[in-house]
């Protein structure tokens, strides 16, 4: 489930999660199809962004989270209890661009 800034939400997406009001009052519940009526009330309203209903949207490339995972693990190579991490790290870094 993307989070979606509010500039980039079109008819049709479905909320994956409700939109709240400031006092905690549901808005819209999880599962409305948004109108155009819809999203132009919700960039009124000032509200950053909404969990759309879908698979994540990757902001980086493949090669760049792989790239930022050898990094990360530079320092602690060899060592056997994190090379099992970064080698299940690195099956779901790939599992999300497959």
């Amino acid at each position: 489930m993307p989070k979606i800034p509010v500039a980039k939400l079109e008819p049709g997406m479905i909320l994956a999660k409700p939109i709240m009001t400031p006092n905690g009052m549901v808005m819209l519940g999880e599962g409305t199809v948004l109108t155009e009526k819809w999203v132009e009330r919700i960039q009124d309203m000032e509200i950053p962004s909404v969990f759309i209903d879908g698979p994540p949207v990757q902001t980086i490339s493949k090669e760049d989270a792989l790239a930022n995972l050898e990094t990360r693990f530079a320092l602690v190579e060899g060592k056997p209890f994190m090379n099992s991490i970064k080698k299940i790290v690195k099956e779901h870094i790939e599992g999300l661009y497959n």
